[in-house]
């Protein structure tokens, strides 16, 4: 797994995790921990996509300054691809590549066009299970207001928290099933819905449910656009900056599956943020 240590400020850097000061747990079990990697030096590679809701109101295009600044940024260890999401899927603006200055070239304002297919979540699964395996970081930058036109509040109310669409829970569990871990900024949709309180409620309550749930986090300024995405970027570039991979080793369950695991420290003033869960073989 990957995690971070966010205990971090602009006056000081958070303190170093190590093997011996971290401890995982599946249950009430505690696991054997291998090995804690800081993802620096040769362990430093990311594959970061950016993944923008078509669906957006293009007024949001004034911050698209602040994400090409974003990329151009990146150190050499990172590729970045950028999509973007409509009808339930992606389509790729630009494959993954380390010439950020190429990348930044393919940003474009997101068309603002509705259909009753969209839905940004279905859009997040079809981005994961068509990612292919790499033993690097791999995470993903959505700017999306969470609005689900397919499933969303208005039809359908079994989540896990009311109100919110059913395909979030989908969503998150196939992130933690390969190990991607999700950011998000939030940004106003076009049209009525992308206007409306509660839609935009449970849109950020679907979107920071799965950042939560990977080990994420998610950006708002309540229910309007940010004037600048750049406290955001500087916050999420410092996320990087302090993540570790840990390794351990999981109790087979009955049947592969997710499982839950919590991932502490007893180091002081420490702030771990992590998956929920982890995928684990069968017995």
């Amino acid at each position: 797994m990957v995690i971070t240590d966010q205990a971090f400020s602009d006056n000081n850097e958070p303190p170093v995790l190590r093997r011996e000061n971290v401890q995982v747990k599946q249950g009430e079990n505690a696991l054997k921990l291998d090995q804690v990697i800081p993802a620096q030096g040769d362990n430093a590679s990311l594959s970061l996509f950016i993944l923008i809701d078509d669906t957006l109101d293009p007024r949001i295009g004034t911050n698209l300054n602040d994400l090409r600044d974003f990329i151009n940024a990146q150190p050499a260890s990172t590729q970045v691809g950028i999509g973007y999401m409509s009808n339930a899927t992606f389509q790729i603006a630009q494959n993954f590549s380390v010439d950020h200055a190429l990348v930044s070239k393919s940003l474009r304002l997101p068309r603002g066009r509705l259909s009753t297919m969209d839905s940004p979540y279905l859009s997040l699964i079809s981005l994961v299970k068509s990612w292919p395996q790499e033993k690097v970081r791999r995470e993903v930058l959505m700017l999306s207001d969470g609005i689900d036109h397919l499933h969303g509040n208005r039809s359908i109310r079994v989540s896990t928290m009311p109100g919110i669409s059913v395909n979030a829970d989908s969503a998150s569990a196939t992130c933690q099933r390969y190990g991607v871990i999700v950011y998000s900024i939030y940004a106003v949709g076009a049209g009525r819905l992308g206007r409306n309180a509660w839609e935009a409620q449970m849109g950020q309550s679907g979107i920071a449910k799965i950042t939560d749930e990977t080990g994420g986090e998610f950006f708002a300024l309540l229910y309007q656009n940010a004037v600048t995405f750049k406290p955001y970027l500087d916050r999420l570039q410092k996320i990087f900056e302090n993540q570790y991979y840990v390794v351990f080793q999981a109790v087979p369950g009955k049947k592969v599956g997710l499982q839950r695991v919590d991932i502490s420290t007893s180091v002081p003033d420490a702030d771990i943020a992590a998956a929920d869960k982890v995928w684990v073989d069968s017995k």
